[in-house]
């Protein structure tokens, strides 16, 4: 038996209203139809309406001036769907999908800058699994991933298989929590002599270090991921709305 699978009402709107914007129908400064028109328009309850405009205004589509109504602001520099943030990116990567090859997995002492992001005391036990990335047969990135030991216990991020899933959904899973939101750190440093051997840069050479600090909605961190970017082989670019 096969299933097709029907968007809810409120996202065939906004799909609908994203479309108009974008074909100019609505162009940007021009007033968006009232929640009355498109309640008749498109045959669908005040509250189906509502929530449609309300993400189209947190995504950037559309803005709400007091008395006066909602106004079409354009398509927003990235669109939410296309949205790719770094700190997202490593958490839902696959090492199986990636071409690299495994440092090191196993218990370690957490570092002083690792702690202080986990929370936990200096030397606390963490699991460190780090992989080395590379792209068009050149060493392009390593990625560290620390997560506290009691929780990466009996996880996949202790093997030495590549990972089939992101790390953010082993770490979900083992802690029974939900992650909400990655504060991101980025720094800018030289190699390690460690480094330098596998990125084969020399002493002297920028590093951009990125760290993700990945926590649940009540503010607590569970996993923070590491990437290490050559500055002469990597640039970082961020696009979002100005409110």
């Amino acid at each position: 038996m096969s299933f097709k699978y029907t968007p809810p009402k409120y996202a065939q709107l906004i799909a609908e209203l994203e479309r108009r914007i974008e074909s100019g129908e609505y162009p940007p400064g021009s007033p968006l139809p009232s929640e009355h028109q498109l309640m008749a328009e498109f045959g669908m309850a005040r509250p189906t309406v509502v929530k449609a405009l309300g993400v189209l205004r947190d995504q950037g589509w559309i803005v709400t001036h007091q008395g006066k109504g909602r106004f079409v602001r354009g398509r927003p520099a990235i669109a939410s769907g296309q949205q790719t943030r770094m700190g997202r990116e490593l958490l839902d990567r696959k090492e199986a999908q990636v071409e690299s090859s495994l440092l090191s997995a196993g218990p370690v002492p957490a570092p002083n800058r690792i702690a202080a992001y986990l929370n936990i005391e200096p030397k606390s036990p963490v699991v460190l699994r780090k992989i080395l990335v590379t792209r068009d047969d050149e060493a392009s990135e390593i990625s560290s991933t620390w997560v506290p030991a009691d929780v990466a216990e009996g996880t996949p991020l202790t093997g030495t298989d590549d990972l089939k899933q992101g790390v953010r959904r082993y770490v979900e899973a083992a802690a029974g929590i939900q992650l909400d939101h990655i504060v991101e750190h980025v720094t800018a440093r030289n190699p390690t002599r460690e480094e330098c051997k596998l990125l084969g840069v020399k002493p002297s050479a920028a590093l951009l270090a990125v760290y993700a600090v990945a926590r649940e909605a009540t503010g607590k961190p569970w996993v923070v991921v590491e990437t290490v970017l050559p500055g002469d082989r990597h640039e970082l670019e961020d696009a979002y709305p100005i409110k």
